[in-house]
């Protein structure tokens, strides 16, 4: 069984997605709707820069969101089509698009008013992210709870074992890193973020998102989506709704998610977007699972070849 998994925001870099529209018409042709839809050229923007205005959390996200669609139509193209999708974060919101949820259209204003909402909810400079490594889920959790002092500070991406990014006010993101060393974690990294994403601080994003998304046109999902949320297949639209709502808070259990997705027979991996992060925690997670990235492929073409 094949499974298609979609990367959310930190994937971008300028450049992405030339080589897709110079070699496939469909994907040129959604890079030309995203254009209309949003009423200006996010694809020259991702080709060409600059760059501080491509990372912008509200350019970011639709710019991931196109470049992610448009590998999905070439592969469809090609007579690749998944039995189940996933997306980490942001790219939740792509495979809900591939599984036919929501058009991409509506999908494009949402994660363009996402990104501004996340941006607004944190003033800038009182958030922050970091990423643990080497340091089990509950050893996370208990320097988060050591340090909280009354702030917000919690698991954010349970990305792979030995790798969890936790998430809140920056001071007491910096007190849970160093209880997380005194724990035994090998490294605490620092991340460039412009907000504290999948933490309670983004309440005030998913309230406003909230009644958005109830007014959206939805439809089941023609295969299941794995959510972030509670890595459980969402079958119906009313409850990937109701997850994705609960994403801007809750943290992405991307493990879960991978291990729920093999449990139900997906052996093989298309990670389909910019970038490789997903294919690399593919390795992390089962060595056992076959992952293949479309991003620097010389055209779709090989995607096909390489998954046999």
């Amino acid at each position: 069984m094949l499974s298609f998994i979609f990367p959310g925001q930190g994937s971008q870099r300028v450049g992405m997605g030339r080589a897709l529209v110079d070699v496939h018409p469909e994907c040129r042709a959604t890079f030309e709707e995203a254009d209309d839809v949003l009423g200006e050229s996010l694809s020259t923007l991702c080709f060409e820069g600059p760059e501080d205005r491509l990372t912008l959390t509200e350019n970011a996200q639709p710019a991931i969101l196109m470049v992610s669609v448009a590998t999905y139509r070439g592969l469809v193209a090609r007579g690749l089509t998944p039995t189940s999708v996933a997306g980490h974060s942001l790219g939740e919101y792509s495979a809900h698009v591939a599984a036919g949820t929501m058009s991409f259209a509506d999908a494009l204003g949402i994660v363009r008013r996402r990104g501004q909402y996340m941006q607004e909810a944190v003033p800038v400079g009182e958030g922050a992210m970091a990423a643990i490594l080497g340091l089990d889920a509950d050893s996370v959790q208990r320097a988060c709870d050591e340090s909280s002092g009354g702030e917000v500070v919690a698991p954010a991406n349970l990305n792979a074992p030995g790798q969890i990014v936790i998430a809140g006010a920056r001071e007491a993101v910096r007190r849970a890193g160093a209880v997380a060393k005194r724990l035994g974690a090998k490294r605490v990294i620092p991340l460039t973020v412009s907000a504290p994403f999948h933490c309670a601080l983004m309440q005030p994003a998913a309230d406003r998102l909230a009644p958005e998304f109830r007014a959206l046109l939805v439809t089941d999902p023609r295969v299941p989506v794995v959510a972030n949320v509670d890595a459980e297949p969402k079958h119906d639209a009313s409850a990937a709704i109701d997850a994705l709502i609960r994403q801007t808070v809750s943290p992405v259990l991307w493990e879960k998610v991978v291990r729920r997705l093999a449990s139900d027979g997906a052996r093989t991996y298309v990670e389909v977007g910019p970038g490789s992060v997903l294919t690399g925690l593919m390795k992390k997670i089962d060595r056992a699972l076959r992952a293949v990235a479309t991003d620097g492929l010389p055209t779709l073409d090989h995607a096909r070849e390489l998954i046999g």
